[in-house]
């Protein structure tokens, strides 16, 4: 298969006309291509231009090829991209974006690139320092990409090739002026990248006659030889980047350790540790949890205003409590301890998981991404997007020619909710129920039977019967019956049961047993059985 080819292009700032006329240009004369990516601000800086952008949202004019867009700001922002989001075809986890209309997409996120260099023969507009964020150079330098494609300096500039550390690869940075500059300096590039996963050791490592060194090692040098000076600097400097009382504080290492690190702030810790130049702070990260915007926690002010997705003031809660709950958990995305390269999808409220411990192959988890201790008093928008992964899962197995079974023990010393779904072949589906009722006979109870054609419904009866009093086991079987029973005070239930129902080895045919492996080749399984999981869906 041919390697993709891609245009690229500055920030659009709403001159689509002329950009599209160009796109239409180029992939005639030196086309086809794939796709269009653009960086920086695709919305217009006023309302002069919304009829032009509106021509296009509303799809009285064409499109010439996929375009993909990243800069969620600027005029008619907050009107389109909300209408975007409340679609319903555009609901869930999307691998391609969010759909505005045919051939045009939105990639949720912010369109600031722009890169630290260290050249005496670039121009001056880039090596000025003024409009640069260490940020990005800080996110640019771990994770190491092929191409570096930044918009918002207004000018076109191409840098040598640079090493990266640890890595066999070079990055090559490319810099783009905005769609109908004054100046006319080139706004669309063309690439043709061939995937890392074809390609053979001797080529990715392939290094051109001008690859330089690594510009962040410089910047990284830098730093370390100006930290009394830079400390200084940013004391007198305090106010503006920081609201928080200064007292209350954990300063880690030097250099601009008055801005917070983005990588510790997002993640809840950083590679670099004492060595980072950046402030980890946990006050700010429990703020960044409860949704509050990274530029406000860290100037003080966000550009994007009213268009910005996130909070911009403080938010009360239970910091110390929901912190140490976080650190401790093996389930919240905020946890150090979380185990990453399991994770198959994301949500705003909820996420998918490979099982650590599988029953069977493909064995999924659905999990609050918040410290919540059970799905069935979560609050309703959770509800509601689990119940979207549920119709997913489904619908991935049915491609399988399977079935999946859900199942919860709403356990009231449980820490972190999880909702377990097992995929069944769907020529032994008829057997699970009589198998659950069997292990409760035994057990010597029996399940309450409720009948729902939609899961939501279902989940709905649940909800209203579970009051938190009480313990509660619950199986979602195809078809829409599900089997609950509430545990009384003094019943010897097992945690475990919904793992434990022996017979159900012999629905699945085969088990995933890797409990004799090493640790590394346990990960190394995992990792795999995502891949195969990822790439299944994207087909």
């Amino acid at each position: 298969m041919a390697p993709p080819r891609i245009l690229l292009c500055g920030d659009p700032l709403g001159h689509l006309n002329q950009l599209f006329k160009r796109v239409s240009s180029v992939n005639k004369s030196t086309g086809p291509f794939d796709a269009l990516l653009c960086v920086g601000q695709f919305f217009p800086d006023s309302s002069e231009r919304l009829e032009e952008l509106t021509e296009y949202v509303d799809g009285r004019k064409s499109i010439p090829l996929p375009t993909y867009f990243i800069g969620d700001y600027g005029a008619g922002a907050v009107k389109v991209l909300s209408a975007a989001a409340k679609d319903s075809s555009n609901q869930g986890f999307k691998m391609d974006g969010l759909k505005i209309r045919d051939n045009l997409f939105w990639l949720k996120g912010s369109g600031k690139f722009i890169l630290h260099v260290s050249k005496s023969d670039i121009p001056p507009e880039i090596s000025e320092s003024s409009g640069s964020d260490a940020m990005i150079s800080e996110l640019v330098a771990e994770i190491k990409p092929r191409y570096h494609i930044a918009g918002t300096k207004g000018i076109y500039y191409a840098r040598e090739p640079y090493m990266n550390v640890d890595v066999a690869h070079v990055t090559r940075f490319i810099g783009l002026a905005a769609v109908g500059n004054a100046s006319k300096q080139k706004f669309i590039h063309a690439i043709s990248p061939t995937p890392a996963s074809t390609m053979s050791s001797t080529e990715i490592s392939t290094k051109p006659p001008n690859t330089t060194l690594s510009p962040y090692t410089y910047v990284e040098r830098a730093a370390n030889a100006h930290e009394a000076e830079k400390r200084s600097a940013d004391v007198a400097k305090d106010s503006q980047y920081w609201r928080y009382d200064v007292s209350k504080r954990q300063k880690v290492g030097g250099g601009d350790s008055a801005k917070l690190c983005f990588k510790f702030i997002s993640s809840g810790s950083c590679p670099q540790g004492d060595k980072c130049h950046f402030h980890h702070d946990m006050d700010a990260r429990e703020q960044s949890l409860r949704g509050v915007c990274f530029d406000f926690l860290n100037k003080g002010k966000c550009e994007r205003g009213e268009s910005c997705n996130f909070k911009h003031s403080l938010q009360e809660g239970d910091r110390r409590t929901k912190s140490s709950r976080s650190k401790e958990c093996w389930f919240c995305l905020s946890s150090p301890n979380v185990e990453s390269h399991l994770i198959t999808s994301i949500g705003e409220n909820c996420y998918c998981a490979l099982a650590k411990g599988p029953l069977v192959q493909d064995h999924m988890l659905i999990l609050p991404v918040e410290h919540l201790p059970n799905t069935l008093s979560s609050p309703p928008e959770f509800e509601i997007e689990l119940v979207k992964f549920q119709n997913s899962l489904k619908a991935y197995f049915k491609n399988h020619k399977k079935e999946v079974v859900f199942f919860e023990f709403v356990y009231l010393k449980t820490s972190h909710a999880n909702l377990q779904a097992i995929p069944i072949p769907s020529n032994r589906v008829s057997a699970v129920k009589d198998i659950f009722n069997l292990a409760a006979e035994k057990l010597g109870f029996k399940f309450m039977v409720l009948k729902c054609d939609k899961i939501s419904e279902g989940r709905k009866l649940l909800r209203d019967q579970f009051d938190g009093k009480f313990s509660l086991f619950y199986v979602e079987l195809p078809g829409g019956t599900i089997l609950s029973h509430a545990v009384e005070e003094n019943e010897k239930f097992p945690v475990q049961f919904g793992r434990e129902v022996r017979h159900l080895a012999s629905v699945y045919r085969y088990a995933f047993m890797v409990s004799e492996l090493d640790d590394q080749l346990v990960k190394t399984v995992e990792i795999g059985a995502i891949l195969k999981i990822n790439n299944q869906t994207k087909t």
